[in-house]
């Protein structure tokens, strides 16, 4: 308990040390940080931002879906996000005949709003620090699985107790600080959902993979959503008798637009960042992990595009598959650049230096070193584990025939229309393709003592990967349509011999048995040390600011509107505008081939503008140097006054290591500005009374 009551006291007690706007900060202690946002500019109060006993700004903001942020906007229910957070929704409604990535989408009635089952959005009812409830009695020194078992157990009642106070409630108790803190997290969760507005994908994803992760972004990425409670404004599955759901509390939405300089807060839900790890996790990461990635990933994204190019049908078939995979792709690009360009490894190994000789003589000594022993034997369990999420598991007929025994073992009768949705997106050249790249790619890199027996015996048998393939596709009898729907008559001991099935259940023994067990029982010891090095980092202080690493929970990151020098002679102004678009525009080139109703309209506004600027300075997009990652997609952007501003969807390239490291010089959230929205809705979408919902302040 004295442990807990000293970490308490030092979380709670944390004064701004730095200059620079890094951090993501819990909600409910952000009163420790109210000075600081003060001082850059900020007009609300702590209790604004976080309460529990009134409306404060945390009740407009939202988790979209499983990985993303919104905000509400209107006091009927309202909700922004990214396209590209909306983006399976509205590519699940698009057809060839409504290609609503193609073309977009408007709800100009709420009859036409497009219901999205699956999709949730969950409020944040409470955070509580439960610290001294989960770890009662739990000793430092506390054999590690009897701890988790008490943690575990703990956790569940106070879960447990959570739910029972509210329908529609879900709750979690996530580990903080490596488990040196732990929060209960309460959400209410609505299930009725609906797409309402999209722009096109040639504004919600202008510049696609090419631009992703770049400045300057021209980029229009939001959707539109709208939820739904029951008449008593409670959670509910679908209905037609459902109404628009009633906030607590909505933005306002300010046009008075953005200069460099402006304080900016982002309120979202950030997904995960390592801050905190040793200089040879660092080196694992950026020298190691990410090229092996990026390399698989590019024979990925070259095989999904040189097919999404024959044809359209194709291009929505594979739209959200290709992102999906760029996106890390790119990030990993840029965090290993940032890691080599800060010469982290270094700068992490000189303050291990500083660390080691404060806990000379301490419990805190030598803990480094057994992290980073611990550390080079999981190198090898790593390596093999990406390489069978980033290959092995990418070859889709395997995984098919994997999750068909599954069904025809336990429900017969859904496997035919199992079978018939896969071949409806399934083409067998371009995986025979990936097989071909990426299992060439496994035989070469690696090491030959970690692939597994399988793999030998199929290169023993057939001499070569492109033969081996050949076989794979010509001998498999889930390759075969007609045979796939009609596999309920076949024996699963014959199905379980299948070439596919055999490809899925061996590489998958191999990686439950031979690598995942050592890679977590090696992940476990790290775990319990990097604990104890947190605590002594935290207890050893310096010039740090210690906030906990992301892990999809909702935080608090503030800084301003700047702008950066990626290079020498080189500086990048923080505004982007549509006549930045216009200069990108190329129909020949489909990320930057905008809609001719968007030409047309600036056509016409420079006609009637004698200065010839017409719709040019229109803002599309700005930057800030508020601390981001993943998750943090959709998060609202706010003001000094608490008002809309933006909606965050990316960082720069240069920046991406701050998931790891933060550098202020390099460090750049990218938002959409929201007066590019409120011009895409009603210039190009027509949807006016969607306009009417929201207030707008100036």
């Amino acid at each position: 308990m004295k442990r807990i009551v000293i970490v308490t006291a030092l979380l709670l007690g944390i004064a701004p040390l730095l200059l620079a706007d890094e951090g993501m900060w819990l909600p409910s202690l952000i009163r420790g940080r109210i000075a600081d946002m003060h001082a850059k500019g900020f007009k609300l109060t702590a209790e604004d931002i976080y309460s529990v006993n009134q409306a404060s700004l945390k009740d407009a903001v939202l988790l979209f879906g499983g990985g993303c942020t919104g905000e509400v906007v209107s006091p009927e229910g309202l909700v922004l996000t990214n396209h590209h957070c909306g983006y399976y929704q509205i590519a699940r409604h698009s057809s060839v005949e409504h290609d609503y990535l193609k073309d977009g989408f408007w709800a100009m009635a709420r009859g036409e709003e497009l219901p999205c089952p699956g999709l949730t959005v969950s409020f944040l009812e409470r955070m509580e620090d439960v610290t001294a409830a989960v770890l009662q009695g739990v000793a430092g020194d506390a054999p590690a699985a009897w701890r988790d078992s008490v943690v575990l157990a703990r956790s569940g009642d106070l879960v447990k107790a959570a739910c029972a106070r509210g329908a529609g409630l879900t709750a979690s108790v996530e580990p903080l600080y490596y488990g040196n803190q732990y929060f209960l997290f309460v959400y209410k969760v609505y299930r009725d959902i609906r797409l309402v507005g999209a722009p096109p994908s040639s504004i919600g994803k202008f510049g696609g993979d090419t631009d992703n992760w770049m400045w300057p972004r021209h980029t229009g990425d939001f959707s539109i959503f709208r939820i739904y409670a029951d008449a008593s404004n409670e959670p509910a599955d679908y209905s037609v008798t459902n109404v628009p759901y009633v906030p607590r509390r909505f933005f306002k939405i300010s046009t008075a637009g953005v200069r460099e300089g402006d304080f900016t807060f982002i309120y979202g839900n950030p997904g995960s960042t390592q801050e905190y790890i040793t200089g040879e996790a660092v080196r694992w990461i950026g020298e190691v992990a990410d090229p092996e990635r990026i390399a698989l990933r590019d024979l990925r994204l070259g095989i999904i595009k040189s097919y999404m190019a024959r044809s359209q049908e194709l291009r929505i078939r594979y739209s959200s598959r290709a992102a999906t995979v760029a996106n890390a792709w790119k990030k990993w690009q840029g965090e290993s650049l940032g890691i080599r360009r800060m010469k982290t490894v270094a700068a992490k190994k000189a303050y291990e230096v500083r660390f080691a000789k404060w806990a000379s003589a301490s419990s805190y000594e030598g803990v480094v070193e057994r992290i980073d022993s611990l550390l080079r034997l999981q190198e090898p369990y790593d390596f093999a584990r990406f390489y069978y999420q980033e290959a092995v598991s990418q070859i889709e007929l395997a995984s098919f025939a994997a999750s068909q025994v599954k069904i025809l073992s336990e429900d017969p009768e859904r496997a035919e229309a199992s079978a018939r949705s896969f071949f409806g997106q399934y083409s067998e050249e371009m995986d025979r393709e990936m097989f071909l790249a990426l299992m060439d790619r496994f035989n070469e890199c690696v090491p030959e003592e970690f692939k597994p027996a399988y793999f030998k015996e199929q290169m023993d048998r057939y001499g070569s990967v492109a033969a081996w393939a050949d076989a794979f596709f010509a001998e498999s009898v889930f390759a075969d349509p007609e045979q796939a729907v009609a596999l309920k008559k076949r024996d699963l001991k014959t199905l379980r011999e299948d070439p596919a099935f055999r490809f899925a259940s061996a590489f998958s023994s191999w990686y439950r048995k031979e690598v995942l067990p050592e890679y977590q029982r090696l992940s476990g010891e790290i775990k319990l040390l990097q604990r104890d090095y947190m605590r002594g980092q935290m207890m050893m202080g310096g010039d740090r600011d210690f906030y906990p690493d992301a892990n999809l929970t909702l935080r608090v990151a503030y800084g301003h509107v700047e702008g950066y020098s990626p290079s020498d002679g080189v500086y990048y102004t923080p505004v982007s505008t549509l006549k930045g678009v216009i200069e990108k525009d190329n129909p020949d080139i489909f990320d930057y081939d905008i809609p001719q109703s968007l030409r047309d309209l600036y056509a016409k506004s420079l006609q009637e503008d004698p200065a010839g600027v017409g719709m040019g300075t229109v803002p599309v997009c700005f930057l800030a140097t508020n601390h981001t990652t993943g998750g943090n997609s959709g998060s609202p952007v706010i003001n000094a006054d608490g008002d809309l501003i933006g909606i965050n969807f990316d960082r720069v390239w240069e920046g991406t290591m701050s998931d790891i490291v933060y550098d202020p010089d390099y460090c750049r959230n990218i938002s959409l500005d929201i007066r590019y929205l409120l011009f895409v809705v009603r210039e190009l979408g027509h949807a006016d009374h969607l306009l009417n919902e929201i207030t707008i302040v100036n």
